[in-house]
C-alpha cells in the first residue's frame, strides 16, 4: 500500500500575483488531504470523497462536468496509465481541507494522487518537478486556470516566500518553464499570530483577473516589503501590507459581501489586519491577531463556519507501506 498527504494553504500576502509572475509569502495549513492506493485488489478502482468509480478502459476516463472523480481520472490520463493493461490498484482520496475556500484543497488532493501514483509507478521526482507536473495537469488536462502557489505550496508545505518571475497564468508548462524560487521562513518566525475564518459563500468574480498590470505589480511588491517585516516579526507592519493587499483586490472586483462581513468582524474583534486567504473571493479570510480568542468569538459570532490555525507544516509526503 501507499500511502500520501498534503496540506492546504493560505496566501498571507501576495496573493494573487502567482498567477502573474509576481511573488507571494504563504503559509501551509494544519488540514490534510490524504490518498491510499492499494495493491491487493481485483479490480481497478478510484474513490473521492464517497465516490467511486471501477475503471475497465481508457473511456472510463473522460472527464465528467461536476465530477469530483475527474482529479483522478485527469492524473491517470497525464501519467498515461492504461486501465486495460495497468495490475489493478484502489486509488482513494479524501480531504479534511475546506473546498472551494480559497485554500488549494482540490490541488492538495490531486498532488496525494500524483504522489502516489509516481511510488507506484516508480518514477523519481524532485519537488520542483512535482509542483510543475500537478499544476500542468490541473491546467492542461482539468481546463482550470491556475497560477503556481497551490501546486508549489501543496508539495513543499511549510511557510515560504515564493518568486514565480517569467510564469503566467496562461502558460503551460513544458521543459523550457523556469521554476519557481521557493525560500523557507518557518525558523524565522515560529510563533504565527494568524487565524483562517472559512464563511462557506463564495464569491465568484469576472474582473479580478483582468485588470491594470500595475495593480499586480504593486501587490507583488508588498510580498516582498512583508518577507522583510516577517523576517523581523514586525507584525504591525505586516498588518497594514496585509489590509492594503486586500484593499487592492476588493477595488479589482475580488471580493464578496460574505468576505468584507467575516473581514470587519476580525478588525472589530481586536485583529490589526485581515484580507482574503485566496485570490477572488474564496470564502476564507486571514487575520493577523494578538487577541486569537476575542478574534475567533467575533468571527464565530459573525457566522464563520470553521477556524483554522495555519502553521508550517510538511508539505507533501509518501510512504510505502507493508
Amino acid at each position: 500500500m501507499i500511502h500520501a498527504s498534503a496540506p492546504g494553504r493560505c496566501g498571507l500576502i501576495g496573493n494573487p500575483t502567482d498567477m502573474y509572475g509576481g511573488s507571494v509569502l504563504s503559509c501551509s495549513t494544519q488540514e490534510r488531504a490524504r490518498c491510499t492506493l492499494s495493491r491487493d485488489v481485483k479490480e481497478f478502482q478510484i474513490t473521492v470523497s464517497g465516490q467511486s468509480q471501477t475503471v475497465r478502459s481508457a473511456d472510463d476516463l473522460a472527464l465528467r462536468p461536476g465530477d469530483y472523480l475527474n482529479v483522478v481520472r485527469a492524473a491517470l490520463t497525464a501519467l498515461e496509465v492504461d486501465p486495460a493493461a495497468a495490475r489493478p490498484f484502489h486509488l482513494a482520496a479524501e480531504t479534511e481541507i475546506p473546498m472551494q475556500a480559497g485554500l488549494a484543497g482540490s490541488t492538495a488532493i490531486l498532488a496525494c494522487i500524483v504522489g502516489c501514483l509516481l511510488a507506484h509507478l516508480g518514477l523519481r521526482l524532485n519537488p520542483y518537478q512535482t509542483a510543475e507536473l500537478v499544476r500542468q495537469i490541473e491546467y492542461d488536462v482539468l481546463g482550470i486556470v491556475c497560477g503556481f502557489q497551490d501546486h508549489y505550496m501543496t508539495v513543499f508545505g511549510g511557510l515560504n516566500y515564493m518568486d514565480f518571475r517569467d510564469k503566467n497564468s496562461a502558460q503551460t508548462t513544458d521543459v523550457e518553464t523556469p521554476f519557481a524560487t521557493v525560500e523557507p521562513l518557518a525558523s524565522f518566525a515560529p510563533d504565527l499570530p494568524f487565524v483562517l475564518a472559512h464563511t462557506g459563500v463564495r464569491h465568484h468574480s469576472g474582473s479580478v483577473h483582468t485588470s491594470p498590470r500595475e495593480r499586480w505589480l504593486e501587490i507583488a511588491r508588498l510580498a516582498r516589503r512583508g518577507k522583510r517585516a516577517l523576517l523581523a516579526c514586525d507584525w504591525d507592519t505586516m498588518a497594514a501590507l496585509m489590509n492594503r493587499n486586500h484593499a487592492l483586490v476588493r477595488d479589482l472586483g475580488g471580493s464578496g459581501e460574505a468576505n468584507e462581513a467575516m473581514i470587519a468582524a476580525a478588525l472589530a474583534g481586536g485583529a490589526t489586519g485581515a484580507k482574503l486567504a485566496g485570490a477572488g473571493g474564496g470564502g476564507t479570510i486571514l487575520a493577523l491577531t494578538h487577541n486569537r480568542e476575542a478574534t475567533v468569538a467575533a468571527l464565530r459570532a459573525a457566522g464563520a463556519e470553521a477556524i483554522l490555525f495555519p502553521g508550517p507544516h510538511q508539505g507533501l509526503t509518501v510512504e510505502m507501506m507493508g
